[in-house]
């Protein structure tokens, strides 16, 4: 184990600290250093590569290193010339691999044939690719189709992803969970119903026009670096940024820019934010609408005195309905209530409430801080209301900016991964294929979740990620998982949910994005969406890590013609020798939102979607911008107690989701361990316990349910008294199935309750060493 170190950290974001993880990740006897540096030159630039970790928008004039840290060390991460190949599974049993940490696994590098579970041996074996499509074929046709759950990560291209979506639907169900059903959920319910689009309506040059950023429980400097240049920019030029979340994040404060020499030659960094507001875990929803009385007291000073109106009261009379009665209920709320459940004081609503009422354009920013909750769509929905106050939706420089995750999370939607079969156009797909689709709703991960606990769940089909590790419920779920009849994992790494299996278990390797696929018509493209709706190309050009893998489409297809070969008139294999006819078949599914994709492949910045709503086109049913008059104050679905804490999941700077890169949390000062509890320091001192103490944390839920996880160092931390912060997917296992956000499903990871219980050691998932 390293050695532990805590310490503040009060550098910038960016600057040296950055380029020091860069060296660290990118130079090594595992690393191909000059490999590296080339693909680094290619990434996120027309003709490269798209980004495999965020899904942030690139520019169309990139900067000569258009990636962050974060990127860095996911590019890095592929291109590990380490092997988990047949002789390493031969050396460990599952068992034993079971103790491991993420990190150790993930470490063992490259995953370069396909292997099968031997039960017998607790081992996997090699086999050939032709037997474990044979074999995945045999098992599915085998079973019922509604107890067949197909899961895709963020990180599948637009192709795959529509290959795959349609797979399941041949096969005879909608059960489509993926990582949105984990995050942005709450975002593709409550936004369409406010302003009728499931998406943002901002595109990376409104940030170069607005004049006021307003940000709700996002943390760019890990979970979006490349987004601080845009931020940078608009400080500069005097746009007001105002942040709110629990915790204070280096990459909101501060930012030195590695690219600018000077900068970094004389430790100058650029403020990010005007104002920084600690927001109680779960509280944005009263915090949005202190802001928005506060908005509407100053409009009813200015009518009053014969003032320029505040409110767009145009915009609000012709685009909007609902309008009366979500004033009456803001004007019928007390300010005291607002300011105990937020934490913050009615002045300092009142001041952010100021600047965005004299800002001409708004943008409003925000991530999973809102998403994560009970209420996680009244937050998104109220969200909405205070943009419409204002008319900022759909004019230059103003809009909705949700920061999405894994890089193509929101495309991957967008060509029909969903459970919900009204998203997706099922009647086109049945004439373009002559069959006859599914119309039950599908399984999320929730239900997915659910339905592994109680055995109707029988086959788990993984097209990327770390389901099981990434999923509420974590110790009952993993109990159950050998009880399904088939799991299959497609996979670059080896990861916790691959140590899982089921009767038959297979795991395949693919291509990563960096590596070149060549198929028969010769080297491939591929394409992801980002975060505000822009289309990519992408072209890998890296040698693949083993002649032994497959691309994505290739194991999709293969999937489908060993299970449903005569079912629908897809040309599977044709698609698989050119990745040009799937994208034409994307364009004929969705003419309106892929008018000639293939001609626009390379374009600049991407290509935008089309948004209704960024015309002030409102997809509704009211076929107006709907106002929301939400019925809480809190979005976290339980009342606060003595002894209840508020726990907030969140992620190191050495991580991507549930990849774990490092041990060092260094906008944190965290440095050799993962097992913390980040505290208010009143809160520590009224328990009677002490800094560095190991506590356990237990789910305070009376469901019959024991949860619980130990062995955390108690770190005091600058965080609201009676929230508490640690990380995840290590404490995944304290977060209920039944404890997600209402409607749209998202485990509710943002405020989970918990209590403190004192010398307990326990952990559920063990820790394993920490390699440095």
């Amino acid at each position: 184990m390293a050695q532990t170190r805590i310490r503040r950290y009060d550098s910038p974001a960016g600057g040296w600290g950055s380029v020091r993880s860069l060296l660290r990740h990118g130079v090594g006897p595992d690393v191909p250093t000059v490999e590296g540096a080339r693909q680094l030159a290619r990434q996120n630039k027309v003709d490269g590569f798209a980004c495999v970790s965020c899904s942030w928008a690139k520019p169309a004039e990139p900067h000569a290193f258009e990636f962050c840290e974060n990127g860095a060390k996911a590019t890095m991460w592929e291109l590990d010339e380490e092997r988990a190949d047949a002789a390493f599974f031969e050396r460990h049993t599952l068992s034993e691999l079971r103790q491991w940490a993420d990190c150790d696994l993930e470490s063992q590098g490259r995953l370069v044939e396909p292997m099968r579970y031997d039960a017998e041996r607790d081992r996997y074996v090699p086999v050939s690719w032709e037997e474990a499509f044979a074999t995945i074929g045999r098992e599915l046709r085998a079973l019922e189709r509604e107890s067949v759950v197909f899961y895709a990560s963020g990180r599948a291209s637009l192709e795959t992803s529509y290959m795959y979506g349609l797979l399941a639907r041949v096969y005879g169900n909608n059960n489509l969970p993926d990582s949105s059903n984990m995050c942005h959920e709450s975002t593709s319910v409550g936004l369409p119903r406010s302003i009728g689009v499931p998406v943002g309506t901002v595109l990376l040059e409104d940030f170069a026009q607005c004049d006021c950023i307003l940000s709700f429980g996002q943390n760019v400097g890990v979970n979006s670096p490349r987004m601080l240049h845009p931020l940078q920019d608009a400080s500069r030029r005097g746009a007001q940024i105002i942040t709110f979340n629990p915790l204070y994040e280096r990459g909101w404060e501060r930012f030195t820019n590695p690219q600018e020499p000077v900068a970094m030659a004389t430790g100058q960094s650029t403020r990010i934010s005007n104002a920084y507001f600690q927001v109680r875990a779960g509280s944005d929803l009263s915090v949005l609408q202190g802001i928005a009385k506060a908005v509407l007291a100053l409009d009813d000073a200015a009518l009053a005195q014969g003032r320029e109106r505040v409110l767009d009261v145009d915009f609000i009379a012709q685009h909007t309905q609902g309008f009366e009665a979500f004033a009456d209920s803001l004007r019928a709320s007390a300010w005291a209530d607002l300011e105990r459940e937020s934490g913050l004081a009615r002045a300092d609503m009142e001041a952010a409430a100021g600047v965005y009422a004299r800002a001409k354009a708004a943008i409003l920013v925000y991530g999973m801080g809102l998403t994560q909750h009970r209420h996680g769509v009244d937050n998104v929905r109220m969200l909405c209301n205070l943009a419409l106050m204002r008319g900022n939706i759909g004019r230059p420089g103003a809009g909705i900016c949700p920061v999405r995750g894994h890089s193509n999370v929101q495309g991957q939607r967008t060509v029909g991964i969903s459970e919900k079969p009204e998203l997706v156009p099922l009647d086109r797909l049945e004439a373009q294929y002559d069959f006859v689709a599914p119309r039950a709703k599908g399984r999320d991960t929730v239900s997915t979740v659910e339905g592994i606990l109680d055995g109707s769940v029988r086959a788990f089909i993984g097209l990327g990620g770390n389901f099981a590790r990434a999923a509420p419920e974590t110790g009952p779920l993993e109990a159950r998982w050998g009880d399904m009849a088939l799991t299959v994992q497609v996979a670059t790494k080896l990861n916790r949910s691959h140590l899982l299996c089921g009767r038959t278990a297979l795991l395949l390797p693919c291509l990563g994005r960096l590596e070149e696929d060549v198929q028969a018509t010769g080297s491939q493209r591929v394409t992801i969406e980002d975060s505000t709706t822009c289309i990519h190309a992408s072209h890998g050009t890296s040698r693949p890590a083993s002649p032994q893998l497959r691309s994505e489409p290739a194991i999709v297809a293969g999937i489908a013609l060993a299970t449903v070969p005569g079912d629908a008139d897809v040309p599977w294999q044709a698609w698989v020798d050119d990745y040009a006819r799937v994208r034409d078949a994307i364009e004929a599914t969705y003419p309106e939102q892929f008018r000639d994709f293939n001609a626009r492949l390379h374009t600049p910045g991407g290509f935008p979607r089309p948004v209704a709503a960024r015309e002030r086109r409102w997809e509704t049913e009211s076929g107006k911008a709907e106002f929301h008059v939400p019925d809480v104050l809190s979005a976290t679905g339980f009342e606060d107690r003595p002894g209840r804490y508020r726990l907030l999941t969140i992620r190191s700077n050495d991580q991507f989701n549930t990849t774990v890169y490092g041990y060092r949390d260094r906008f944190r000062g965290i440095e050799g361990t993962r097992r913390v509890v980040l505290m208010n320091a009143d809160d520590i001192q009224a328990l009677g316990i002490a800094a560095g103490e190991e506590i356990a944390l237990a789910t305070d839920v009376d469901d019959g349910v024991r949860r619980e996880v130990g062995g955390l160092r108690v770190v005091p931390y600058l965080i609201p008294a009676g929230c508490i912060a640690a990380y995840y997917p290590e404490c995944n296992p304290l977060i209920p199935v039944a404890h997600h956000a209402i409607d749209s499903h998202v485990p509710a990871a943002k405020s989970v309750p918990v209590r403190i219980v004192r010398g307990a050691t326990d952990a559920p998932v063990p820790a394993g060493p920490a390699p440095e």
